[in-house]
């Protein structure tokens, strides 16, 4: 492949780039957006997976003592949200407008918020039922509902979520609403130009490449 010298490609090519090991349970949850980022970016790293019996005896070892965390050689980053979004950088995911950037960002922090919340009655020791109850009542109508019509309206006449062009916000929008509507498969039925933009990410060649090799975990 040629490369032009202006290009973000032959940038990074002449650029030496570190060793990258990502540091997560044997699951997507706070890791896959990162996964999804480099497998977009082509960016090559080893993935690292611990098994829930072993974090015990691992988490002394980790750097911070959680996951996920990422490290680049040997200098260990934190925080999904941190760790995704220098990775985005590296795979050129970020809008070089400042503002698209910090809309990006908003994206990013409102769907942590919302995914906390989730994880709230996922993992919450009461029985099935009352989990869907809680889902019905609270979470879906005071939190998904009002972010699903906040981006079935900007999405309508927009490609890609900012910046005229795909970024690290619309793989994660992807990824957030791919995951819930596994569990609730109506769930965009709504919000059509939200359900499109997510089989248009999850159609993206790289990204369906890596969902198709995964093996399907819990979480």
């Amino acid at each position: 492949m040629k490369l032009t010298s202006n290009s973000p490609t032959a940038i990074r090519a002449a650029t030496t780039m570190p060793e990258y090991k990502l540091i997560y349970f044997n699951a997507r949850g706070r890791a896959e957006l990162s996964r999804w980022i480099m497998a977009y970016g082509d960016i090559n790293y080893t993935d690292e997976r611990i098994e829930r019996a072993d974090w015990p005896a691992r988490k002394s070892t980790i750097p911070g003592g959680k996951v996920p965390v990422l490290m680049v050689d040997d200098k260990p980053l934190p925080q999904s949200l941190a760790i995704a979004r220098y990775l985005a950088k590296q795979a050129g995911l970020i809008p070089s407008d400042d503002l698209d950037a910090a809309y990006c960002d908003a994206l990013a922090d409102t769907l942590s918020e919302m995914m906390a919340e989730a994880y709230k009655i996922l993992f919450a020791k009461i029985d099935e039922d009352e989990k869907k109850k809680k889902y019905k009542d609270d979470l879906y109508p005071n939190i998904i509902s009002p972010l699903l019509h906040r981006l079935d309206k900007r999405l309508a006449d927009r490609e890609w979520f900012a910046g005229g062009k795909i970024t690290w916000a619309d793989l994660m929008l992807g990824l957030v609403f791919q995951g819930l509507r596994k569990k609730q498969p109506t769930m965009l039925k709504e919000f059509s130009s939200v359900e499109n933009h997510v089989n248009k990410v999850v159609a993206l060649p790289k990204i369906k490449q890596w969902i198709d090799s995964q093996p399907e975990t819990p979480f």
